[in-house]
């Protein structure tokens, strides 16, 4: 998997500064995660440090209004018996994911913007997740994503009751319950991968 590549801006520098104020705070938070995370393996490892550098390169690397590559965080919500995920069918890609999405200047850090995401896109206030990153991912974007050309994604996972509803956010098309050895068509490979990682990190 390759790392992040130098991306070209969008707004004038002086925007790009009003912007790196703004997320300073998630900026740091960021670097202090990323630094301090042990990485499960090699692979993973290898996008912890492009993460840092992509940071390095850009003040304002966590911010949608920052370059067309940033960070975003995520959760994976997942049944206590590691046996179901709760997923979003996305209005924008129509694709099935975790929830998940941009960092708002709102957010006191990653985990807290993976929280938000988490509740709002599953109608839950109960979607906690642990203190702890599972897993990074860097994917190219395709769909109506405007000037977002890759996201950096940070995540989390949270374990919620599997008789516990979710209600649909105006972002989703759907959001249900599936089985681990039941994912959406074409979303498998992906998903299954940041289940089998939820699972070790989380010890279900």
């Amino acid at each position: 998997m390759n790392g992040p590549a130098p991306t070209a801006r969008c707004s004038s520098p002086e925007q790009g500064l009003d912007v790196a104020r703004g997320v300073a705070h998630l900026h740091a938070d960021a670097l202090q995660v990323l630094s301090t995370w042990a990485a499960p393996d090699a692979d993973q490892d290898r996008l912890r440090t492009a993460y840092l550098a992509h940071l390095e390169r850009h003040p304002d690397g966590v911010a949608k209004a920052g370059p067309p590559e940033h960070l975003t965080a995520s959760c994976l919500v997942i049944s206590p018996d590691g046996g179901h995920v709760m997923l979003t069918h996305h209005r924008r890609a129509r694709e099935w994911f975790q929830f998940g999405g941009h960092l708002e200047t709102t957010d006191a850090s990653l985990h807290a913007a993976a929280t938000r995401e988490g509740r709002e896109e599953s109608g839950l206030d109960s979607v906690s997740p642990a203190p702890v990153v599972i897993q990074l991912d860097r994917h190219t974007l395709s769909g109506d994503f405007g000037r977002c050309r890759a996201h950096l994604d940070v995540r989390y996972a949270a374990v919620v009751d599997r008789d516990v509803a979710p209600v649909a956010s105006e972002e989703s098309l759907d959001v249900a319950w599936w089985p681990v050895d039941d994912l959406p068509p074409g979303s498998r490979t992906e998903l299954s991968a940041l289940v089998e990682a939820t699972r070790r990190a989380l010890g279900i």
